[in-house]
């Protein structure tokens, strides 16, 4: 009977768990930046979840395939560049990675890392990461499909 009721106990944590995990996604928007033709777009991303999350795919507008699609990584100081060329002598002192090469780390909270600059604490060492996105179109709408603890979380960003 004990074995039972701890069946029952370990399936009613796990289920809470999950289930604060669903109602509380890690993934948190920071930044927004877009060139004046929208063709171009940098959301600013974090994680303040308990372990990495990885993006798994970016569309935009109406679910549309971007032309390309980078995470920026950077650090608090230096911030992001939005850019229509990854390759460009502006953006080679910044770092564009292949989404699926990158997970994003816990603990990298936009809005800590605004308060470590409000507050002049912020350093090189204070990761940030963003989601890059190049398209022939202007972008309205970009949708981050993301995973966490092998779920699937979905996240949409209106650009103005």
């Amino acid at each position: 009977m004990k074995k039972v009721y701890f069946a029952i106990l370990l399936l009613f944590i796990f289920g809470g768990g999950l289930a604060f995990i669903k109602f509380n996604p890690p993934i948190e928007i920071g930044t927004l930046g877009y060139s004046e033709d929208n063709k171009s777009v940098v959301v600013g991303i974090g994680n303040n979840g308990f372990r990495n999350l990885k993006i798994v795919e970016v569309v935009v507008n109406q679910h549309e395939k971007a032309s390309d699609v980078k995470i920026q990584k950077s650090n608090a100081l230096q911030g992001f560049i939005v850019t229509d060329d990854f390759r460009n002598v502006e953006a080679k002192e910044y770092v564009f990675t292949d989404m699926k090469q990158v997970s994003i780390k816990s603990g990298t909270s936009p809005s800590a890392n605004f308060e470590k600059l409000d507050e002049g604490m912020a350093s090189e060492n204070d990761e940030i990461y963003g989601i890059s996105v190049i398209h022939p179109n202007a972008i309205h709408t970009v949708h981050i499909k993301y995973k966490y603890f092998g779920m699937s979380f979905n996240e949409t960003v209106e650009i103005l």
